[in-house]
């Protein structure tokens, strides 16, 4: 079996593509100059010393052993020592060398497409799939590591080492040179078809264990209903499909890779023969010396091992081309919510003000807002209400500056969001979502992710803001518990206790919350409601609702319909009004009515 990439039609990269490509890398590895020239040194030492090897047998069967001189002869096996041990020494240098470059070159990749997607706004996250974007840092990665640690080295070895070898036997031949060549074009020949068939092979094998491993997620995460309903022969006969079509994909690429090699091996001993054969007869003949044919017979793998190299190492760089060519895209977006050369920092209050903005999402060809103009006055509570998708997330998201409108504007204390420096942006508005998500470590590290350089009398303060001191001081390990991944040591209520400290850590002026109480059980409820009511005292609060007693806390209520704001008001105005906001809360009534 071979180990190379595969890369479909459409990554396949043009000639354009590669120069520029190539062009970037060495761009990227410019703090790894030195060690690339001294790799390159060490590629043509070695190159130089393995060819050179078959000479100094030829010298010493010719002026040693058929001469009858034994002091030439010593010279040639001292001489073939020194060459070999140049050999082994330079070649581990180049080993090392080529590693080193690599790797540092892949960590300064990962840091760069992680930086970057890092500066990118939530419009690139809603086009690109996070599957997709985890698969760039791992997949695509891996793709470039087997070039860089393996490949890289073989592939400039082996070319170097055939146009050499080519020049090293027309210097020593130019008949055995042709003797040599006849069975050339059938290798070449199978180097493209295998090529080809192998490329082929490897992307429906690629495409066959995607398939496998997804039938065994299936069965392994559905195994309680499967169970359920006794159905685990039924599991058990889709996965042995799938299972079959990946044995059968290994097993057309073994056969792929078998003849191939087998036809190398055929195409050595075929060259081997013809050399020694028809050499001997030149001997006989007094054209060429014997120690000159056995080091055509030496060097024959130095002509045909590269030929093999290359072809097998084709589809790894394609693929790690491929691989660099979606990276760089990344590299290459920009975040459509940027921080403006001329930025200036907002002031410490302010009103927020929405005049006239649109925006549509890239997805869509529907607008999620169209001409919608709003005001929040210092210490106002706005609720945002309306039926599913008629942009009132969309509003809040436009207003922390999340996303940035097609047309019209976004102020806070008169200045454009568009202006302010992406600092004071974040800390004069927080958006705390419906969901805590924390990180694996502890309370004290997911507090600080709102401020890194936050003291522990601050975080503790923060926390004795919204009231949950106490909360916390129940755990054994206080603000030190380990939340495990996701937080799932936590329940969903202590996780949004923990995003709510977040957000009082920081001490915004305006808070943009959706709903952070919707998703509770009525345990924990009372007490986020209690942190949430301590952390909206005093501040500017845009809230997208989903229940009627948060909604009638509010100063003002936007109803938002079909991307507009159909109406505004107070609870009780809207009551009056008997339009979309009544049909709401009667329909909220209701519900509670059932459930209680």
């Amino acid at each position: 079996m071979w180990h190379a990439g595969g890369v479909s039609d459409e990554d396949r990269l043009s000639r354009a593509q590669a120069r520029t490509i190539i062009g970037r890398v060495f761009k990227m590895a410019a703090p790894f100059r030195k060690t690339i020239y001294l790799s390159f040194a060490c590629v043509m030492v070695t190159t130089a010393t393995t060819l050179s090897a078959p000479i100094i047998v030829r010298h010493g069967i010719d002026a040693g052993i058929r001469a009858k001189n034994s002091g030439e002869l010593n010279k040639s096996v001292v001489l073939y020592l020194i060459v070999v041990s140049l050999t082994y020494t330079f070649g581990r240098l180049l080993f090392v060398f080529v590693n080193r470059t690599g790797e540092s070159f892949l960590r300064l990749l990962r840091l760069a497409v992680f930086r970057q997607m890092q500066r990118q706004s939530m419009a690139f996250f809603d086009r690109n799939k996070a599957g997709v974007l985890v698969a760039r840092m791992t997949a695509d990665i891996e793709s470039m590591s087997e070039l860089v640690q393996f490949g890289l080295l073989q592939f400039l070895s082996a070319a170097l080492m055939l146009i050499f070898a080519i020049v090293v036997l027309l210097l020593l031949s130019w008949q055995l040179t042709i003797v040599a060549l006849i069975v050339m074009p059938i290798l070449v020949l199978a180097s493209i078809k295998f090529q080809r068939d192998s490329n082929k092979a490897y992307l429906v094998v690629r495409e066959r264990v995607g398939t496998n491993l997804s039938a065994l997620q299936e069965g392994i995460t559905t195994v309680r209903v499967i169970q359920a309903y006794a159905q685990e022969e039924e599991a058990i006969r889709k996965f042995k499909i799938s299972n079959r079509a990946l044995f059968a994909s290994h097993e057309k690429s073994v056969r792929v890779s078998t003849w191939y090699f087998a036809l190398i091996e055929f195409s050595g001993v075929l060259a081997g023969g013809l050399m020694i054969g028809i050499g001997g007869w030149f001997v006989h003949r007094g054209t060429v010396t014997l120690g000159t044919v056995v080091a055509f017979v030496l060097l024959l793998s130095s002509l045909f091992d590269p030929v093999q190299q290359l072809s097998q190492l084709y589809n790894t760089v394609q693929s790690a081309g491929a691989a660099l060519n979606k990276l760089f895209s990344i590299l290459d977006s920009k975040p459509e919510v940027d921080e403006h050369p001329a930025a200036i920092e907002l002031p410490e209050t302010g009103d927020l003000k929405v005049k006239n903005i649109s925006f549509t999402y890239a997805a869509s060809e529907i607008p999620a807002l169209n001409d919608v103009s709003i005001t929040v006055g210092v210490g106002e509570k706005l609720a945002l209400v309306g039926p599913t998708g008629a942009g009132k997330s969309t509003l809040a998201k436009l207003m922390a500056r999340l996303y940035d409108p097609a047309e019209g504007t976004v102020e806070f204390g008169g200045v454009n969001l568009k202006m302010a420096t992406m600092g004071s942006l974040r800390n004069r508005i927080v958006v705390v979502p419906q969901e805590g998500f924390l990180f694996n470590g502890t309370i004290r590290d997911n507090l600080r992710i709102a401020r890194v350089e936050a003291t522990d009398t601050e975080i503790e303060s923060a926390i004795a803001a919204i009231g949950a001191t106490e909360h916390f001081a129940q755990f054994s390990d206080g603000l030190d518990t380990q939340v495990r991944e996701r937080g799932s040591r936590l329940s969903a209520g202590e996780r949004q206790l923990v995003a709510l400290a977040r957000a009082a850590l920081v001490d915004p002026a305006v808070l943009v919350l959706d709903e952070a109480t919707s998703n509770l059980d009525p345990g924990t409820e009372a007490e986020v409601e209690y942190a949430l009511e301590r952390l909206m005292t005093g501040r500017t609060v845009i809230v997208v609702a989903h229940r009627l007693s948060t909604v009638q806390r509010a100063d003002h209520i936007a109803v938002v319909v079909d991307a507009k704001i159909a109406e505004y008001g107070s609870h009780n105005d809207l009551l009056a009004r008997n339009g979309h906001y009544a049909q709401l809360a009667r329909a909220w009534a209701q519900s509670h009515s059932i459930t209680s």
